[in-house]
């Protein structure tokens, strides 16, 4: 790379990231979502704005292309394979009907406008496809990408983002119907299938020997090796496969997921995930260009508002059938209502192939940008409507378990007696899971490999995500014993069998942290640690559970 070339990288990173930093600093400070920021300082900083960035450089495209697979890759962790199939028959459902219902309306449209059926075909399939990187990252910002209407609207988002492959097979036969290019269709497809064949065994593969060694070696270091690797090769793969690389990030999540290291491997890709998406975000921004606006702004506006309109409904009526409510359905609608990143792949594709026109493509660029900058504001509405919306199933995943034998523990509460106690059942061999309040408390046990769910424990939504059903001991260090009590009760309620031994600051509330359930109570100050050890140790040479000292109140 020449020395010039570098230079304009390091300047256009530079304006990028502290575009990103003041616009970060404002949103929080005014309470405004950071996608909405970045979309907007891109805007600005960029081409149609002050020009201060350049949209040209490759470089920078490459890194803001790194946030995207980022980002799809800790989607893909977020989702287990078992998790998939599990819901498969509501995304299956929810995916087909959002994408029909978006697609044909703008397919008639703009076939009754002049413009022929290929290209009226792929502008409909373009403008069905929503964002599973906005989406995501704006419920993460809510903390609700794991809540049941959460789960479904990322489900439909994948259904989308794994039916870009056949769109992208059908662009060749959308130009003509001879011999070679369906030679080449036929090509793709085999290359498609042979791909996802050879991500199911090397998923195994990992899952069989990859990951117990990993967790034997207890290495930061070379997981962190490890999983930048395997995102490198699956999305290297789909690129030789003639597939988009964002495609092969979310596969190389799931190929990741659903073992005891998959909650680590997230945690560590934070840091990287959190810097590169705001690139890609900033770096969208300042694809918007106001000239298109204005050359036909009536035109322009009136297909914003109807994309909104038409995805926001599209998007209820699937949503409805996969079990929320429709007032949920209509809320989780709003944010599955703008044109997503992989629409650029399919129209650019189109544009390549002589399909497309180059003005078409301009005008929905400036409309998907558009709904992008909108999405984040539209989704704080619409999870207001949401409440309690699930109708069916119990969508909520925590972390997720290694299954088998193992004794599973739960400790509530990471201050330094929680973080001993953790530390103390992990190395006894126990499959453990963290509850605490701070995601901070909770991100340097992630980095060394448990399971952790943030929130409060007393909630028994968040007692499920942690799996509390199926616990054999539960150890709250909580520091108010109120709480403590709450915790016990809530426990107690989803779990009968589960021994429960509670460090209480006080010996006045001992009586009442026993009554609420508690099996046994650690009540010295300054030995709380040392006496909360001893006791699981005795608690794990004894074949007998501790009797609770009085019955657990009903449910």
């Amino acid at each position: 790379m020449q020395p010039s070339l570098v230079a304009e990288l390091v300047f256009n990173l530079l304006i990028v990231l502290a575009g990103g930093l003041i616009a970060g600093m404002i949103c929080r400070r005014f309470g405004v979502s950071l996608l909405v920021g970045y979309l907007v300082v891109g805007t600005i900083i960029g081409g149609g704005g002050l020009g201060l960035a350049s949209d040209a450089a490759e470089e920078l495209e490459y890194l803001a292309q790194a946030g995207a697979l980022l980002l799809l890759f800790s989607v893909g962790i977020e989702f287990s394979l078992a998790e998939l199939l599990r819901l498969s028959r509501y995304f299956l459902i929810g995916g087909s009907v959002q994408m029909v219902f978006v697609a044909v309306p703008v397919i008639l449209v703009e076939v009754a406008m002049g413009m022929s059926w290929p290209a009226a075909f792929l502008v409909g399939a373009a403008i069905a496809l929503s964002s599973t990187v906005l989406v995501y990252k704006a419920l993460e910002e809510h903390g609700q990408s794991a809540t049941g209407h959460g789960r479904r609207a990322l489900g439909i988002l994948l259904f989308q983002d794994f039916a870009l492959v056949p769109l992208m097979l059908l662009v060749p036969l959308l130009v003509g119907g001879t011999p070679a290019v369906a030679e080449v269709w036929l090509t793709l497809a085999a290359k498609s299938v042979l791909y996802v064949a050879v991500v199911l065994g090397v998923r195994w593969a990992i899952g069989r020997w990859a990951v117990p060694a990993l967790a034997t070696l207890k290495s930061v270091e070379l997981l962190v090796v490890f999983a930048l690797l395997v995102l490198g090769t699956a999305a290297l793969g789909a690129y030789a496969a003639g597939l988009p690389p964002v495609l092969g990030a979310l596969a190389a999540g799931i190929t990741l997921s659903g073992n005891r290291l998959s909650a680590q491997v997230d945690a560590l890709i934070l840091p990287f995930r959190e810097t590169f998406s705001a690139v890609f975000f900033v770096s969208l921004g300042t694809l918007m260009r106001f000239d298109v606006l204005l050359a036909e702004p009536l035109l322009t506006i009136d297909w914003l508002v109807a994309a909104l309109a038409l995805k926001t409904a599209a998007g209820a009526v699937a949503l409805r059938l996969t079990g929320l409510t429709w007032r949920g359905a209509l809320g989780m609608g709003l944010g599955l209502a703008q044109l997503g990143e992989l629409s650029f792949v399919l129209l650019s594709a189109g544009v390549s192939a002589g399909v497309v026109p180059q003005h078409t493509y301009n005008r929905i660029l400036f409309i998907a940008l558009g709904t992008l900058v909108l999405t984040p504001q539209l989704l704080k509405i619409g999870l207001r409507w949401v409440g309690d919306s699930v109708a069916t199933d119990h969508a909520p995943q925590g972390p997720h378990w290694s299954g088998g034998d193992v004794d599973r523990a739960l400790v509530i509460g990471l201050g330094p007696i929680g973080g001993r106690v953790a530390s103390q059942l992990e190395t006894e061999g126990r499959d453990v899971c963290l509850i605490d309040l701070s995601p901070v408390n909770l991100h340097s046990f992630a980095q060394q490999g448990f399971r952790t769910v943030a929130g409060d424990a007393s909630d028994e939504e968040i007692l499920r995500l942690a799996d509390v059903e199926h616990c054999h001991l539960a150890v709250v260090t909580v520091p108010a014993d109120q709480v403590a009590i709450d915790v016990v009760v809530a426990i107690r309620r989803l779990n009968h069998r589960c021994q429960v031994v509670v460090r209480c600051r006080y010996q006045a509330n001992v009586a009442a942290v026993r009554r609420a359930g508690a099996n046994a109570v650690v009540s010295e100050e300054t030995e709380a640690a040392g006496a909360l050890v001893r006791l699981l140790e005795q608690v794990q040479s004894s074949n007998q559970a501790i009797p609770p000292s009085a019955p657990a109140p009903a449910a």
